[in-house]
């Protein structure tokens, strides 16, 4: 299918060219062209009217099927837009929609991709009902007037029968991380721009297969696979990728996917560190916007900055410094910034970052273990490494060890009839 791409950039913030084309390409849209302008948003069109009649000039000499804004259209600027060019119009965040629809796979994520549609949709029905009210023929799906109004019913029944389902998907999935975690679990969630390597980090980590393409927005329903560092039980979550700007309405409709984030210990922000600094600096941010608004950054933070085979060695410690400077005078609290290649296996400093934030997780406390009978002292210590980490051991009569442990997994030991005590003294 054939289109023209329109951006309209305003005077202090301009539009990536670049990830517009990206997300056109990954809809297997034919670009035309990319008609761009800089101004303030015009109230009927967003564009001004004279590139408005530019653009109807470029309608009639390219014959596309459709016209796409990488801005944010409002209804009635879609139903003007339409009027004058008689063509096929939508925005960033339905193109994005139709991006999500083609990848989704799972029942879940289908059903977020619905969700999110017909809340876009929602504004439109009502604009295109006022419109029929005014006398105007708004041409919404070839439907009149009455049968906007049965749409604009069914719309709001279908959306609440799927916040129901979902609903359900999250009180499962409520119930599989309890069990997790019971199991000494320690949960991290891969977070980040949309195409940035976050599913070939996971295959590393878990030494797993799932597919991993370079495409936008490959990865719409979580995927949890589990791992080790040390001794001790990871799972990670991959999650749906960020994007510039992501509406409210997209992180609703993807919140029970989402939330992985905020239930995890601890969250991987993961960067193509092969960018250049702006496009890192701007999906950092971006990224940051997303994990403020689903209140995640009061849990520990990695930065990853992943694909360092591309890139040498001293521009990834200048972005590692920049990105340190930037969270800092944003107040934002950083765990570590590492550099990997997922791509070859170099994770060494994303396994050093997680052991370190690990013993600093609030389900860690030290504990003192007495220990009476010898022979099962050898099966405390296995079992310790894998909840937690021993710091000291005083053989004698009584074996005493000294070790942060995971408080839910303190019912694993009382089994073996051992004493525990809380040491707050050591702790920090």
């Amino acid at each position: 299918m054939k289109v023209i791409g329109v951006i309209r950039h305003s005077p202090n913030k301009r539009i990536n060219r670049d990830e517009f084309e990206e997300l056109l390409r990954s809809a297997d849209y034919e670009v035309l062209e990319i008609i761009e302008q800089v101004r303030k948003e015009h109230p009927r069109y967003n564009i001004g009217k004279g590139k408005l009649e530019e653009l109807k000039e470029k309608v009639k000499e390219l014959k596309p099927d459709k016209i796409i804004f990488a801005n944010k259209l409002t209804p009635s600027q879609a139903f003007n837009i339409v009027r004058e060019l008689k063509v096929d119009v939508m925005d960033k965040w339905q193109l994005v929609l139709e991006i999500f629809e083609k990848r989704a796979n799972s029942k879940e994520a289908k059903l977020q991709v619905e969700l999110a549609n017909l809340q876009y949709e929602l504004p439109l029905v009502k604009e295109a009902i006022r419109r029929a009210k005014m006398g105007e023929n708004p041409g919404f799906k070839g439907m009149g007037e009455y049968q906007i109004n049965q749409y604009l019913k069914h719309i709001r029944y279908r959306m609440s029968k799927i916040r129901e389902e979902l609903r359900k998907v999250k009180e499962d999935r409520e119930v599989k991380r309890k069990r997790r975690e019971e199991v000494g679990f320690i949960l991290v969630a891969l977070a980040g721009y949309t195409n940035v390597g976050k599913s070939t980090l996971l295959n590393v980590l878990a030494r797993e297969e799932i597919p991993a393409k370079n495409q936008m927005f490959t990865t719409l329903a979580t995927t949890t696979r589990g791992f080790k560092v040390g001794q001790k039980k990871v799972l990670v979550t991959d999650t749906v990728g960020f994007i510039d700007d992501l509406p409210p309405f997209i992180v609703e409709a993807f919140h029970s996917t989402l939330e992985e984030i905020t239930k995890a210990d601890i969250v991987l922000l993961v960067l193509d560190v092969s960018e250049p600094w702006r496009e890192i600096r701007r999906k950092f941010l971006a990224s940051i916007r997303v994990l403020r608004e689903l209140k995640a950054l009061d849990k520990p933070l990695i930065v990853v900055l992943n694909k360092k085979d591309l890139a040498i060695e001293e521009d990834v410690e200048y972005k590692k410094r920049a990105l340190i400077e930037i969270a800092n005078e944003r107040g934002i609290a950083l765990s570590g910034v590492v550099s990997v290649s997922a791509k070859h296996n170099q994770l060494e400093e994303l396994y050093d970052a997680l052991e370190n934030v690990l013993l600093t997780l609030p389900k860690f406390r030290a504990f003192e273990i007495v220990v009476e009978e010898k022979e099962i002292v050898p099966k405390i210590v296995a079992l310790l490494n894998s909840i937690g980490e021993i710091l000291n051991i005083e053989y004698g009569e009584k074996t005493k060890i000294l070790a942060y442990i995971q408080v839910g997994m303190i019912k694993s030991l009382t089994k073996f009839g051992v004493e525990i005590r809380y040491h707050p003294q050591i702790e920090g």
